[in-house]
């Protein structure tokens, strides 16, 4: 991922020599067009693709060997409690209480917690606001509901989502993670060009789906006959570590291959 601090005097677009240097210590292939001139990036894609790759790059981070670093990426140790740390009190106080008013108020209070700390230390207002927003959410949800098991309900609506989202990308051969990591990698679009990419990046993206429909195989059964207890342990298992696994198999599956060093030495015989 491009330093951010090499850029060119347009805001949030690396410098074109810093992105080839970049592609080609990641073995990343320049791709060309006529008579060995860059190809152009394909019409419409510039200004997506410049959102989500500013987007991207807040969010996720690799290593100076180009893998990807999983647990920076999820926001570390921090992010990987702030994610799970709401639903699991929430799920431990109905378990002894059975009351869902003091559970959902629990949760939602160290969502709040997690909120002022990371706003205290000046961090991105949407990013901070985001993870609460969601447990408030759920926690009205069920509350109007007077289901606990209702509390998990948003979770299935944004897989079924996503799981559309994903699928769609590919059927029209914009395939997800090939958007999300082409312009973390500074291959921007051009990887359309090159059909095994293309299929590689759909590859990903299938895995990807393949977790978040397994989330909905398991869960929704356990959701349908009211097994809270059960539902919000799956919730606990299957959530963000999973996603992480699989992002980890995508991008490493999606890798370009490496540009041969050019030999040197003595004449060849």
């Amino acid at each position: 991922m491009t330093d951010s601090s090499a850029r060119a005097d347009t805001p949030g677009e690396p410098d074109d020599d810093v992105r080839q240097a970049d592609q080609a210590h990641r073995g990343v292939p320049r791709a060309e067009g006529p008579q060995g001139t860059p190809a152009e990036t394909e019409p419409g894609a510039g200004e997506f693709g410049e959102r989500l790759s500013e987007s991207a790059a807040s969010r996720m981070r690799t290593h100076d060997d180009g893998s990807l670093d999983v647990m920076a990426s999820i926001g570390g140790v921090r992010g990987l409690v702030e994610a799970s740390v709401p639903a699991a009190a929430f799920l431990t106080v109905f378990v002894i209480t059975e009351d869902l008013l003091s559970s959902s108020l629990v949760a939602v209070a160290l969502g709040v917690l997690f909120t002022i700390a990371r706003l205290m230390q000046r961090g991105p207002l949407v990013q901070s606001l985001s993870g609460l927003a969601v447990i408030v959410l759920c926690a009205f949800v069920a509350q109007q509901t007077g289901e606990a098991r209702d509390f998990y309900l948003w979770g299935f609506l944004t897989n079924a989502a996503y799981i559309a989202g994903f699928a769609l990308s590919i059927a029209v051969r914009w395939p997800f993670l090939g958007i999300l990591f082409g312009f973390i990698r500074g291959e921007g679009v051009t990887w359309r060009q090159d059909d095994e990419r293309r299929r590689r990046y759909a590859l990903a993206t299938w895995i990807v789906t393949g977790v978040l429909a397994l989330r909905l195989m398991v869960q929704l059964p356990l959701y349908l006959s009211d097994a809270v207890v059960a539902l919000g342990t799956a919730r606990l298992v299957m959530g963000l570590p999973l996603y992480a696994l699989a992002l980890w198999i995508a991008w490493m599956i999606t890798r370009p291959s490496a540009v041969p060093a050019p030999r040197t030495g003595g004449a060849v015989t």
